[in-house]
């Protein structure tokens, strides 16, 4: 662990390079400017024009994910995800690896709860074979006998590696006493037994029911014109049919607010997994409940939980809180890890820095030094073209609007004490807080009984 004076050593590094990346970057995200480009076909993307290297990247991204996974069969869109790459059109999977491999081209895809999304990355030089594999994976991918079988194993083999992990344990007990209905209760990379369910024909049932062009975000980086981005993106996408035929996420009505699950393993130290209900994206006090969860537990070295539960009393060496805005159901999340002996106090620590939110809001001070980190580093993602390629497809995703990265920082600015205090009595109530712990946490009892999780 750091000492006391290594870690205020570290801060004020920290407070620096922050000073530093304010007065250096004030208008750099500003500065990124970012054109809407609309193909003959009508295909939309999001694009920053950068000549800096000869490549360029897309990220792009279909609404509807692992949410939407038949009931017996969790895991299609994630097993989907790792099979479109493993062949398709006239290559098998060795030769369309070696394809990507021998041109230094990067694509993959990867399915969360809301969105299935992919990317590709690649030289100017190899464009065009690119963008031609990118569309045979989505709309001719083959999923052939011996990658299926090779694929499920690996999946099924980092499924029973996790299994025993007390963190992973207490999110899938967290999310299934939370939302006992709803998919959001089962994991995205489904189980042993739902992988064991999935047939090739439900892949290509997946592929067909949510991969379409109404449902398409795409946001692109690099060293093209408009005009030559509005030909790729016919090239790329203008084969998937107009519309898809998902449902949207149903809203989540969450349960087990206020109950504390102990599940008991033989290990030395306890993890826990904490939430309450939050914002969502577009609600207009967002801005607000993002600062005031850098101060209250997302704000790593400076937060109230770091300093409470590590630094005044070296109970864990990680203690952290964020926001998870998913569509159906948003919620302020959290987790920390320490040794059994201490983990009743490290929760009853993280439910009084929540109450002392509620009651007592923030100081100038903390307030402006959040925003000035909040501020000051966000032009760290600015720092290849992947990254902000993603960064465009989630501006979309979230409807934030093509000008937000220009007014993002007015947004965190205009954030006040008052604001934070009337949000916390909003949705900071630690009576609704619920608590999973997995291991041997001395003095800690569970008020539910935990439910049953399918391995």
């Amino acid at each position: 662990m750091f000492g006391k004076n290594q870690n205020n050593r570290f801060a004020g590094r920290a407070v620096l390079l922050v000073v530093l990346l304010t007065v250096g970057w004030t208008h750099a995200a500003r500065a990124v400017d970012v054109q809407k480009v609309v193909s003959p076909g009508g295909i939309e993307a999001w694009f920053v024009h950068d000549t800096s290297v000869p490549l360029i990247a897309i990220e792009f991204l279909f609404r509807g994910g692992a949410a939407s996974d038949p009931s017996g069969k969790g895991g299609l869109a994630s097993m989907t995800a790792s099979l479109l790459d493993e062949g398709a059109g006239d290559l098998d999977s060795q030769a369309f690896q070696g394809r990507l491999q021998n041109l230094s081209i990067q694509l993959g895809f990867n399915a969360g709860y809301d969105s299935f999304s992919g990317s590709l990355k690649t030289l100017n030089r190899n464009r065009d074979e690119a963008v031609r594999l990118l569309r045979l994976a989505m709309t001719k991918p083959r999923f052939d006998a011996a990658p299926v079988q090779r694929i499920r194993g690996e999946i099924l083999a980092s499924l029973k590696r996790r299994s025993t992990r007390p963190g992973y344990i207490a999110r899938r007990i967290w999310q299934r006493a939370v939302f006992p209905n709803h998919p959001y209760g089962r994991p995205v990379s489904g189980t042993e037994s739902t992988i064991g369910a999935i047939k090739v024909a439900d892949m290509r049932e997946f592929a067909k029911r949510h991969f379409a062009r109404d449902q398409l975000l795409i946001g692109v980086s690099g060293d093209i014109s408009p005009a030559d981005l509005g030909v790729l993106l016919d090239r790329a996408f203008g084969d998937l049919p107009a519309k898809a035929e998902r449902q949207p996420t149903a809203k989540a009505l969450p349960a087990a607010q206020g109950a504390t699950f102990v599940v008991e393993r033989q290990v030395p130290q306890s993890v826990a997994v904490f939430g309450l209900p939050g914002l969502p994206r577009r609600d207009p006090e967002y801005y607000t409940a993002y600062v005031m969860n850098h101060i209250l537990g997302g704000g790593s070295f400076s937060s109230w939980l770091y300093d409470e539960v590590r630094e005044k009393r070296g109970l864990a060496y990680s203690v952290y809180s964020y926001l998870s805005p998913r569509e159906g159901a948003p919620y302020w999340m959290g987790g920390v890890s320490t040794a059994n002996a201490g983990m009743a106090q490290s929760v009853d620590l993280i439910r009084a820095q929540i109450r002392r939110m509620r009651e007592t809001g923030v100081s100038d001070e903390e307030l402006k030094n959040a925003k000035l980190y909040l501020n000051g580093s966000f032009p760290l993602r600015f720092t290849s073209s992947d990254r902000i390629s993603s960064i465009l497809v989630s501006m979309q995703f979230h409807a934030l609007g093509i000008d937000y990265l220009n007014h993002r920082a007015g947004l965190i600015d205009s954030v006040t004490r008052q604001d934070i205090d009337r949000l916390a009595k909003r949705i900071l109530d630690v009576d609704k807080l619920t608590v999973t712990v997995v291991g041997k946490p001395e003095g800690l009892k569970s008020t539910s009984k935990a439910p049953e999780i399918d391995s």
